[in-house]
């Protein structure tokens, strides 16, 4: 089994719901060990939206990271998902952000995300649940990450990581 974090944001709709159905299905990935607090994020790139509800998971999944990656694009798309505009509004967006210790770089894989240093949405939620995380190609953890970060955008945590009851798996 290998630790995969994931960052899930959704701007559209019942945004809370959408998130908690999210773990739900990733919960039938593997093991749902770890679920940050809820966030409440303004967009990056387009301002012109409402705003996001952000949180990171933790999965432990015997899927492969391209397997991985596509079964949270599935759930994207479960959900309505639409690619459009970049930086756009969505029903929900799902990130691989680590896969265990590895660092790829395919064509339409990359792990570590190549931004989630510059993104408060996804430190600050990742830096709540697992500061001590490591970044395996900077080789500095999430929450020294947090600490250096410039982005000044506004979060504000919304509910603990109770938000997510019922969803965790055991043991």
């Amino acid at each position: 089994m290998v630790e995969a974090w994931i960052g899930l944001g959704s701007n559209l709709g019942d945004r809370r719901a959408r998130l908690r159905s999210a773990l739900a299905s990733l919960a039938r990935l593997g093991r749902l060990r770890a679920v940050s607090p809820l966030y409440e994020t303004e967009p990056v790139g387009l301002r012109e939206q409402p705003p996001f509800l952000n949180a990171v998971a933790c999965l432990e999944t015997e899927l492969g990271p391209r397997a991985l990656l596509d079964a949270l694009l599935a759930i994207e798309a479960g959900q309505g998902r639409v690619r459009g505009e970049k930086y756009g509004p969505r029903t929900l967006d799902l990130d691989l952000l680590f896969y265990g210790d590895a660092v790829i770089g395919e064509p339409g894989l990359e792990v570590p995300h190549p931004r989630l240093q510059e993104r408060r949405f996804v430190l600050e939620p990742l830096a709540a649940v697992a500061p001590a995380l490591s970044h395996p190609g900077l080789g500095c953890t999430a929450g020294e990450l947090l600490a250096s970060l410039r982005d000044e955008a506004a979060v504000r945590m919304l509910e603990g990581p109770e938000w997510a009851a019922g969803l965790l798996s055991p043991g």
